[in-house]
């Protein structure tokens, strides 16, 4: 395997990368807000690789145009879920950040080990 053949899986490259990277935080931090901050660097690891995957070489919009026959069309529904899942992912994080308040009205921090100390 050549580097131009490497260099074509990039974007799967930088989707592990990303992934690995939000995966460790949510695990590995125990700031609640740190952790929130990883849940949504995995969410846009896995947006990148649903936008990748959508890619067809030489495909066009899928308009239906008069003389035009044999086109190769994009599929637009990862598009529409991608969107759908950005705003269930911005959703998600604020509610989780509305908890988070909560908690460190409650707790006083936001540390996770203090927390389970505190009860």
């Amino acid at each position: 395997m050549n580097l131009l053949e490497l260099l074509g899986y990039f974007n799967y490259w930088v989707f592990a990368v990303v992934l690995s990277v939000g995966l460790y935080t949510v695990i590995a931090k125990i700031n609640l807000v740190k952790k929130l901050i990883g849940l949504s660097i995995f969410q846009s690891a896995v947006f990148l690789m649903y936008i990748t995957m959508d890619k067809v070489e030489g495909g066009t919009a899928p308009i239906i145009q008069k003389g035009m026959e044999n086109q190769i069309y994009s599929n637009p529904l990862p598009q529409v879920l991608i969107l759908t899942a950005i705003v269930v992912g911005v959703s998600t994080l604020a509610l989780g950040l509305a908890i988070v308040v909560r908690i460190f009205e409650a707790y006083g921090t936001i540390e996770e080990d203090e927390i389970l100390d505190a009860d």
